[in-house]
């Protein structure tokens, strides 16, 4: 096991040249990959979440599709459609760009609320089904989703049961003035990144992630400390609806992969803390009083009060 946890440290370590400042979001990002969720970018256009998705695909040995939202797109443009073969006198199924190992869906919240709810059915059943007939979506599955949070003209926002879909959100950030510097020495090295020899392939991702599923282990101290995290945040006076079951599964699949990636085959409690403010604040609903403070800084505090297990 240490092994494969070490394969993908050498991944990672291979896409850091072309990533300047941008090592925290891969990591984020890997980690909610082989957590089997998605993850949502809330950042500022020109940062590199294109280059990220692409990196991670190619070092990896999977397929890569994008998905470029706008006011008109239909579902038909994400999932596939059916064209009439006048050679053959039948209709024959063309994949839409969903249907690849991992997918960028660009400004998602341009999307109609239609599109964005066929885009989390695909993410949420791994599947789609059109005109009757279901399709499975390939294995791993993966979509990065970015929204500008600056630009809300002509945007349909997420509601946040639909936010709930993404295991992670995270924003990327300006580079430090250093990585700029280097970045603006070299130019883009999107090119660069297509002609990338896979370190791994698509069988060994997939005994990854079921390692990490099963093979982690979770102790019974680690289940109740966990429990008083997602009790303090539902009786929280500043939160109307705290997290819920399908957050604290979240929570716990991403502590088990951090644990992974740490070189461990078990939980601890640091696992959790260190990916709380990334997993839990999109998850839970504020009271309207309180709309405008700093999610992350109050479930800091509120992981800062739950006693840690001896």
């Amino acid at each position: 096991m240490l092994e494969k946890s070490e394969r993908i440290d050498a991944a990672l370590n291979l896409l850091s040249p072309f990533l300047h400042g941008k090592e925290k979001a891969l990591k984020l990002a890997s980690i909610c990959f082989l957590s089997r969720g998605h993850l949502l970018i809330e950042d500022l256009p020109g940062l590199g979440k294109t280059t990220l998705a692409i990196a991670i695909a190619k070092v990896l040995g999977l397929t890569f599709g994008r998905i470029q939202c706008t006011s008109d797109l239909l579902p038909s443009d994400i999932t596939g459609v059916s064209v009439f073969n006048k050679n053959s006198s039948v209709f024959e199924f063309q994949p839409g760009p969903i249907f690849n190992h991992i997918v960028l869906v660009d400004e998602i919240n341009r999307a109609t609320p239609k599109t964005q709810s066929a885009l989390l059915e695909a993410m949420g059943e791994k599947q789609v089904t059109i005109e009757g007939r279901t399709y499975d979506l390939p294995r791993p599955f993966f979509v990065i989703a970015t929204q500008n949070p600056a630009e809300q003209f002509g945007t349909f926002p997420l509601p946040e049961s639909q936010l709930d879909r993404f295991m992670m959100k995270v924003s990327i950030g300006y580079p430090s003035r250093a990585a700029e510097k280097e970045i603006l020495r070299g130019g883009s090295r999107r090119r660069e990144i297509y002609s990338i020899v896979p370190i791994m392939g698509t069988e060994e991702v997939r005994e990854i992630q079921d390692i990490i599923k099963t093979g982690i282990y979770v102790s019974d101290k680690i289940l109740d400390y966990l429990l008083n995290v997602i009790e303090a945040t539902r009786k929280n006076s500043y939160i109307l609806a705290g997290l819920s079951t399908r957050g604290a599964l979240a929570l716990i699949q991403t502590a088990k992969t951090d644990a992974y990636l740490k070189g461990k085959d078990f939980v601890n409690p640091e696992n959790i803390k260190e990916l709380a403010e990334y997993v839990v604040p999109h998850r839970i609903i504020f009271k309207d009083e309180y709309e405008g403070v700093n999610k992350k800084e109050i479930v800091k505090s509120l992981l800062a009060e739950v006693p840690v297990p001896a």
